[in-house]
C-alpha cells in the first residue's frame, strides 16, 4: 500500500454535492431566464434560446455527476495519477452508464467562466455546434442563434446575464432524485409555462399545445403504465411522456427503461421542445422525423401500443377529413368536429388488449350530430368502452368550461393471469366535476387527493394488481360512480354524459330536456351536417 504522501487526491465525496433543483425552482429559473430576453428577442426565440442553454446546463450536470463518480471509483481502486485524467476523458466509460457525453466545449464550467467576456454567444455556439457532432439524437434540435441574437442594448451584459440565471439550475441525482426526465419537468404545462406567450401567463390566449399536467397525470395514474408501449398523437411539449416517466420511475424498475414513448404534434415549436427535452432520457422517445397533424399525416403508421394518453383540441372545425380513411371503421366523423376521429384514430393505434385515456369536450359525449351519435352507438355496442369521467370545470385555460374524459379499451376481460374483474357490457361513469382543484394563476389544477380518489375508483372497478393490494373492492357510490351495463345506456339513447347515470342511475329520462340538450350541442359544435 502507498504511503498517504503517494496516494492520488481524494476524488469529492458524492454526498456533498447539491442537491438538485426541484421541478418548480426549475420552472421559475426558465421563467426568469424568458424575462430576461423580452423586448430585446423576438418572442417566438424565447423556448428556443432558454430550453437550449438550459439543456446545455443539463448535459453537463449529469456528465460532470457520472465523472464525479467515476474518479471516486479510480481513485478508490488505486488509478496511477498518470492515467486518472485519461481515463476520465473516455466516453465509454459515459455511455456504459447511459449518460451522454459532454465535449470539452460544451461543459458548462467553461461558459460560466466566460460569462464576462467578449464573444460568449459565439463561445455557446460552438458549444451547441460541438454537440451536434456527438451521437446524441436529437442534438440537431440545440439552436446555435446566440451569437447572432440582440441582448438587449449590451449583448455581452444581456447574455451573461441569461447564462447567470440558467447557472442557478441544478440536475442531477444527488438526495436520492433521479436526474433522468428532470429537464422535461421544466416544461410541464402550467398557467405561468415560460414557453407560453407573457399574455397567457396573466390568464390570456396563447398557443394550445398544453394540457393541465394534473389531467395527464390522472391518466397515467389510471392506466399504470409500468412496461410496454404509449402512444400520445397531441403530445405538445411531450407533458404526457413525462409524468408517464416519473410513474415509471416511482412504480418500476428505474434499471430497465422497459417502456418506449411515441408521439406527434402538429405545432412546429412544441415539437422542436419535445425533441429537446426527450435527448437524454433514458427511456425510448420518438415524436416522428417531423412535425405534423395526426389525423391528416400519421407519423407512426405500424404502431400498436399498449397505452394512449392524449388530449387533443377540443371541437376543431376545420380538420383534414377524408371519407374513404380506413381508421372510420365505426363512422366517418363530420367535419363540423374532429373529436371522433381523434377516438377512432386513438383506437385505430391501440393492439389487442390497450387502453386509452382521451380528453374531450363536454360536448361530445351527448352530442346530436347524426354522425357522432351512430359513431357513439357503435363504440358502446363494440364494447369498447371503458369508462366515462366528467371533469371539473376551469381545468382547461382557453378552452371551454369544462371536458370529459373517455377511457376506451380493447380487451374488457379477466386477461387470464392478470385476473382482473371481468367488465365485458359494462361502463364505469363517475362524476368527478365536484373533485377538489387548486388554483394556479388563472385556471384549475387536480389536486393529489382528488387524483387517487379517481384513479383508486377505476382501479378497483376493473380489479388491478395494485386495487387488490391495496384491498379495494369497487361498490357504486352515489352523486360520484356508477357501473352500467350496456342496457342501460341503449335506454338512454347512448349519451355517455356521467350525470346523467351516477345521479339518477335508474331513471330514463334526462333531468334537461331534448330542447336544452340540443341547444347545449349547437353551442359547443355549431351546425351539424
Amino acid at each position: 500500500m502507498r504511503p498517504p504522501s503517494e496516494r492520488n487526491p481524494v476524488a469529492p465525496d458524492p454526498a456533498e454535492r447539491p442537491v438538485p433543483s426541484s421541478a418548480s425552482e426549475l420552472r421559475a429559473i426558465a421563467w426568469r431566464a424568458a424575462g430576461a430576453l423580452r423586448g430585446p428577442v423576438w418572442e417566438a426565440r424565447h423556448q428556443d434560446l432558454v430550453l437550449g442553454l438550459m439543456t446545455l446546463k443539463y448535459l453537463s450536470d449529469v456528465f460532470e455527476e457520472r465523472r464525479a463518480e467515476l474518479k471516486a471509483r479510480l481513485v478508490e481502486e488505486g488509478i496511477d495519477r498518470n492515467r486518472l485524467g485519461e481515463a476520465l476523458e473516455d466516453k465509454e466509460a459515459y455511455r456504459a452508464a447511459g449518460v451522454c457525453w459532454v465535449p470539452e466545449a460544451a461543459r458548462w464550467s467553461g461558459i460560466a467562466a466566460r460569462a464576462a467576456t467578449p464573444h460568449l454567444g459565439r463561445y455557446i455556439d460552438t458549444a451547441m455546434y460541438s454537440l451536434r457532432r456527438e451521437d446524441i439524437s436529437p442534438a440537431g434540435e440545440l439552436p446555435a442563434l446566440f451569437a447572432r441574437v440582440e441582448l438587449g442594448h449590451s449583448r455581452l451584459g444581456g447574455l451573461a446575464e441569461l447564462v447567470g440565471i440558467v447557472g442557478e439550475a441544478r440536475f442531477g441525482s444527488a438526495g436520492g432524485r433521479p436526474a433522468r426526465n428532470a429537464l422535461g419537468e421544466v416544461y410541464l404545462p402550467s398557467a405561468d409555462d415560460p414557453t407560453q406567450d407573457p399574455a397567457r401567463a396573466q390568464g390570456g390566449a396563447g398557443p394550445d399545445f398544453h394540457s393541465p399536467y394534473s389531467v395527464l397525470r390522472l391518466i397515467v395514474e389510471i392506466l399504470e403504465p409500468y412496461r410496454g408501449r404509449m402512444y400520445d398523437p397531441a403530445c405538445g411539449v411531450g407533458t404526457s411522456f413525462v409524468e408517464a416517466a416519473r410513474f415509471h420511475d416511482a412504480h418500476g424498475d428505474r434499471r430497465r427503461p422497459d417502456i418506449g414513448f411515441y408521439g406527434q404534434e402538429a405545432d412546429e415549436r412544441a415539437w422542436h421542445a419535445a425533441n429537446t427535452c426527450f435527448m437524454t432520457s433514458r427511456h425510448r422517445c420518438d415524436v416522428g422525423s417531423h412535425w405534423g397533424d395526426a389525423l391528416a399525416h400519421d407519423r407512426h403508421p405500424g404502431l400498436r401500443a399498449d397505452f394512449v394518453v392524449t388530449s387533443p383540441p377540443f371541437r376543431m372545425p376545420s380538420w383534414a377529413r377524408d371519407e374513404s380513411d380506413p381508421r372510420w371503421t365505426y363512422g366517418v366523423p363530420p367535419p363540423s368536429s374532429a373529436d371522433y376521429a381523434w377516438l377512432q384514430h386513438v383506437l385505430s393505434k391501440l393492439g389487442d388488449r390497450g387502453t386509452a385515456g382521451v380528453v374531450l369536450a363536454d360536448g361530445a359525449c351527448s352530442s346530436l350530430s347524426d354522425a357522432e351519435r351512430k359513431i357513439r352507438q357503435a363504440l358502446v355496442e363494440a364494447d369498447l368502452v371503458a369508462a366515462m369521467m366528467a371533469l371539473p370545470p376551469r381545468l382547461f385555460h382557453g378552452r371551454g368550461p369544462s371536458a370529459s374524459l373517455w377511457l376506451l379499451a380493447k380487451d374488457k376481460t379477466p386477461q387470464g393471469s392478470a385476473h382482473l374483474e371481468d367488465r365485458r357490457g359494462r361502463i364505469l361513469f363517475v362524476d368527478a366535476r365536484a373533485t377538489e382543484t387548486v388554483a394556479e394563476r388563472g385556471r384549475d389544477e387536480l389536486g393529489d387527493a382528488g387524483i387517487a380518489r379517481i384513479a383508486a375508483t377505476y382501479r378497483a372497478w376493473r380489479g388491478t394488481q395494485s386495487a387488490r393490494a391495496s384491498g379495494l373492492t369497487y361498490t357504486d357510490e352515489a352523486g360520484f360512480s356508477y357501473s352500467a351495463d350496456i342496457a342501460t345506456v341503449r335506454r338512454h339513447g347512448y349519451v355517455l354524459t356521467p350525470g346523467r347515470y351516477v345521479n339518477s342511475p335508474t331513471t330514463v329520462a334526462d333531468p334537461a330536456t331534448e330542447e336544452d340538450v340540443t341547444t347545449l350541442t349547437k353551442d359547443l359544435y355549431g351546425l351539424f351536417p
